[in-house]
């Protein structure tokens, strides 16, 4: 490698050469003297520097160095230093020196200069190509959030939670807003600074002191970019909603307020955007999925439309709610609560014995549920037959064991297709009054939330394929093919366990990973395998181009039935209501035509945002439980190997690091191939999925990092 590396540098020093002109590859080789034995190695260099970009050849066949020296890519910081460039179309990202970051910060977009080429080993094998940041086209943010330092002399410095943003920012004393030494605080930056001069900037909002309660939430949220309230003239046009429904709402709409319908939510959803109803007609069901008409009341263009694309989507951390619209409309008059009238579009379709949807429509209706119901009442009626419940809601519930039935069949029909399921427990962690985590444990899914996910998957794809013949534009839900090298890497791993993926003509059928799941089901390793599979997936994003769905099987999905919380659906509710209407003039078109790209765009970005903020939350409130649990002896699983350590997952998702250093009895080395720690005298081995018993040994809650010991055989449980 070395010697290649070499022999390119050469090569691109004579294109360098003010005096070089472009020349054919036997020119080239006559000037550098290239043998007849060095041949081969001289045209693998050149073919190497084509395939980087580092050179182009002409039509004539001429090399020389490209117009354009630089590339564009997002700068993603370690929080130690050093950083990575990742440019769009190219499968390695560009390893950038802590020396060669520039100013750059965490999720700039950044210009490169990638073409002198050097590598460096990686911590993980193998090796990754450098580059220098040269330029800043576009900042990720101009917001940091952090601790302020209050120094003698009448200015202060404001100390980062991020460790990525890895400058103390310097705050003059009449930028300081008058904050005190450990207040939490949102600084604006006005310079970036040098490599001499740190970055400057201005308090621009006190959150509290640190150890406030909440405080550590909102600061991450801050991080974000998400704000807890609304601008005054999105909330002020909230007010003027009105909070029932009035006589000319009811104009034009089918009344459904007759047929039986719930709504099936967890005990403390308050945003309740959907609503389900079943009958018979012969052997054929006729299910309804009946979701809130949010668009009646925010209209395009309206502050409060323009304030829920800003948010893209609800978000919700550990502690509390940040939703896309005001609580007047997500709590209020949108949200289908229990006896009351509403307003909703209404998906119908009809379904055989075998769970296919033979037929559909779709209508803007007039609905009163029955019962707001939870999902823990309804698994104890349909899978635990509960005759108090029964006779509790006996209006509904043979309408909830038909529907049962049906969500059965249309699960097996998917799972015939292909779909794959990952049956992965979510985090549930409960705090105290002060926002400490006294519980965290996994939120295990149930017969009840597999039916509402199961109508509302049925809705969705029936959506998309209407939309999709009809030939307007739409949003759709997409997920791609997964990575075909991630998906190598799991089907080396798997053979471990005794598993095994086909993967031909570098493709991989959705029944593969269905097949692999199914198999791996009440095994130790279903988690580990479970997660790995996830993460060679790609992941899934909003479009105009319907695209597919991967996971799912599909050719056709959308998001339809969540406008209260999500803003593709409230987007494409516009779109099906303007149909419905007979609206959709070559006008209309046009101008979806031209907004909907953005909307796919935003909604894709913000979806992203909300997630990594709700990890980061329970990243810390999990950190903060464990450090009341300091000294105690858990069972886990090693989820991760590393070269410098393991990763270990207890029952109650928390995740922890032993590092290698850690690890007594031995030296032990990191084998990529086997994902393993193997001992160097005693062989002893550390890998993927194995049962291990560790020891809270240090918790670190700025960097929300667990640190776990191997336990003695002697260790027990506290």
């Amino acid at each position: 490698m070395q010697e290649i590396v070499q022999r390119k540098n050469r090569i691109l020093a004579l294109f360098k050469d003010p005096a070089y002109v472009p020349m054919r590859e036997k020119d080239i080789a006559v000037l550098m003297e290239v043998s007849s034995e060095e041949r081969p190695l001289f045209k693998r260099c050149l073919e190497e520097l084509l395939a980087d970009g580092a050179i182009v050849v002409s039509k004539r066949g001429k090399y020389q160095l490209p117009e354009i020296r630089t590339l564009t890519g997002v700068f993603s910081a370690s929080g130690h230093g050093y950083g990575f460039v990742h440019v769009d179309g190219m499968d390695e990202d560009f390893y950038i020196s802590e020396k060669h970051t520039g100013t750059a910060l965490h999720g700039d977009t950044v210009l490169i200069d990638p073409y002198e080429i050097t590598y460096r080993r990686r911590r993980g094998g193998g090796k990754s190509r450098e580059a220098v940041v040269v330029g800043i086209v576009e900042r990720a943010t101009d917001i940091v959030v952090g601790t302020y330092d209050a120094a003698k002399n009448h200015y202060g410095f404001v100390i980062p939670d991020s460790s990525r943003f890895d400058r103390d920012v310097f705050i003059p004393v009449e930028d300081s807003m008058g904050a005190a030494d450990g207040h939490k605080v949102v600084v604006k930056i006005d310079d970036y600074g040098d490599d001499r001069r740190s970055p400057q900037g201005k308090i621009i909002e006190i959150l509290g002191h640190a150890g406030d309660p909440g405080i550590d939430v909102l600061a991450i949220l801050k991080a974000y970019g998400m704000e807890t309230g609304f601008p005054e003239k999105v909330a002020k046009q909230a007010e003027k909603i009105p909070r029932e429904l009035t006589e000319a709402d009811r104009d034009g709409r089918e009344d459904l307020r007759d047929l039986d319908m719930v709504t099936i939510d967890g005990a403390d959803t308050k945003d309740i955007d959907d609503a389900v109803s079943l009958t018979m007609n012969g052997d054929f069901y006729e299910l309804g999925v009946h979701i809130a008409d949010v668009t009646h009341y925010v209209k395009e263009g309206s502050a409060i439309d323009k304030e829920a694309l800003e948010r893209g989507t609800s978000c919700y951390p550990a502690d509390r709610v940040i939703p896309m619209l005001p609580q007047a409309l997500c709590n209020g008059i949108c949200s289908l609560n229990e006896d009351v009238d509403r307003l909703a579009l209404s998906c119908f379709m009809t379904i055989s014995k075998k769970g296919e949807i033979i037929d559909h429509r779709f209508a803007q209706t007039l609905i009163h549920s029955n019962h707001k119901m939870t999902y823990s009442d309804v698994n104890k009626i349909i899978t635990d037959h509960d005759e108090s419940l029964i006779r509790k809601y006996s209006d509904v519930s043979d309408m909830l064991i038909k529907m049962h039935e049906l969500a059965v069949l249309l699960r097996s029909r998917r799972r015939r297709r292909g779909s794959i399921d990952f049956d992965l427990p979510e985090t549930e962690i409960e705090l105290d009054d002060n926002g400490h985590p006294i519980s965290i444990h996994p939120h295990e899914r149930n017969n009840a939330t597999r039916l509402i996910e199961d109508f509302m998957l049925a809705a969705n794809e029936t959506v998309a394929e209407h939309f999709f013949w009809a030939d307007i534009p739409f949003v759709y839900r997409i997920h791609e093919k997964p990575d075909i090298d991630k998906v190598r890497k799991l089907a080396t791993f798997i053979r471990n366990f005794g598993y095994g993926i086909k993967v031909k003509d570098d493709e991989i059928h959705p029944k593969e990973l269905q097949k692999l799941l199914a198999g791996i089901e009440d095994t130790p390793e279903e988690s580990l395998i479970s997660r790995l599979t996830l993460r060679a997936m790609q992941r899934a994003k909003y479009s105009m181009v319907c695209e597919g769905h991967f996971g799912l099987a599909l050719k056709y999905y959308c998001h339809f039935t969540s406008p209260i919380r999500r803003y593709p659906d409230l987007q494409i509710h516009r779109i099906i209501k303007e149909y419905l209407r007979g609206g959709l003039t070559d006008k209309r078109i046009e101008h979806y035509k031209k907004i909907l790209g953005d909307v796919c765009s935003r909604s894709s970005a913000m979806e992203r945002r909300a997630d990594e903020a709700e990890r980061e939350v329970d990243k810390l409130k999990k950190a903060e439980y464990m450090k009341d649990h300091i000294g105690e002896v858990f069972d886990g699983v090693i989820s991760g190997v590393t070269n410098w350590g393991l990763y270990v997952e207890l029952p109650n998702t928390v995740e922890g690091l032993v590092h290698i250093s850690k690890i007594e009895g031995d030296y032990f080395s990191y084998n990529e191939d086997t994902y393993e720690l193997v001992g160097k005298s005693t062989g002893r081995r550390y890998c993927l999925g194995s049962c291990i018993r560790v020891i809270c040994n240090m918790v670190d809650i700025e960097t929300r990092a667990v640190d776990f010991v191997i336990a003695d055989e002697n260790d027990h449980h506290l």
